[in-house]
């Protein structure tokens, strides 16, 4: 049986050890560090959880957290972790431990002191990272239940950021800032072909689809073929779409200062093209 040695007691329920490599690891359990000192052994029968977190700056913030938290909420912060690993098909990024506790401290929090949760993206990620959303509606319906909260549908799409960050190695931030930009686009679309976008057709998930495609083939600097003969009849064709979609590309140019390809108004020109025709 794994024996662990104590390097020091958060509180009653959370050790920090190292194992027999000398890794520091994250030990939870009923009642583990109670009176528990430094240089102690633990056998691995007494520990619930265990993680390992490489990253110096990791472990610290994670200590940092854990240590703030009371046994229920613990439990239950850990268990949406275990259930975004469950249901995942890929390694997550051992960030998710910090980044997700901590955003989930601050949204019950907020909820308990009766102040709203809005999402203003929340359409677009449904619609962006519908794996990751059925994952993070689990997640937050068991933290609504095992804490007695209400976490509003506007939470799954911020939980569901999280886990996408975790799954491709983004920072949350950016990806954040690009649901931002995509809300900012579609207005412009609206506005500009005095439309509204049913937010629920396939129409404008193909759109959205493919204005994060754009926006990710910018930040890789990845350029795709321009059909020539395409871009002449386009401009002929559907002036407005290809103007549109012209100031479209000046403004994730601004917004990411990136450089972007010409191809790139071509292929959305023809999505403006198709939401114009459905409208008409």
């Amino acid at each position: 049986m794994k024996t662990y040695l104590i390097k020091k007691a958060l509180n009653n329920n959370v050790l920090i050890a190292t194992d027999v490599n000398g890794n520091e690891v994250v030990l939870i359990g009923r009642g583990i560090g109670f009176g528990k000192k430094s240089g102690e052994p633990i056998i691995q029968e007494k520990v619930e959880k265990l993680f390992v977190l490489n990253d110096p700056k990791e472990q610290e913030q994670y200590k940092q957290l854990l240590s703030t938290l009371d046994e229920d909420t613990l439990k239950v912060l850990i268990s949406a972790v275990e259930i975004i690993q469950a249901r995942s098909d890929m390694p997550l990024n051992e960030h998710i431990h910090v980044a997700l506790t901590d955003h989930l401290v601050f949204a019950v929090s907020r909820m308990r002191r009766g102040m709203a949760i809005r999402n203003p993206f929340l359409l677009e990620t449904k619609a962006l990272y519908p794996d990751e959303y059925k994952i993070a509606a689990e997640v937050t319906a068991m933290v609504n239940k095992q804490l007695t909260v209400a976490l509003p549908e506007g939470e799954i799409g911020f939980i569901a950021l999280h886990i996408h960050s975790a799954l491709v190695n983004k920072d949350v931030r950016d990806l954040t800032r690009h649901s931002e930009l995509m809300v900012r686009l579609v207005k412009m679309i609206e506005e500009q072909l005095e439309v509204v976008i049913d937010k629920n057709s396939i129409d404008y998930m193909r759109l959205i689809r493919h204005l994060r495609f754009t926006i990710e083939r910018v930040v890789r600097g990845e350029r795709i073929a321009e059909p020539k003969k395409m871009t002449g009849l386009l401009k002929t064709e559907y002036p407005v779409c290809y103007n549109l979609a012209w100031k479209m590309i000046k403004v994730i140019q601004q917004t990411l200062k990136m450089e972007i390809y010409d191809a790139e108004a071509v292929y959305l020109t023809l999505h403006l093209q198709r939401i114009q025709s459905r409208v008409e």
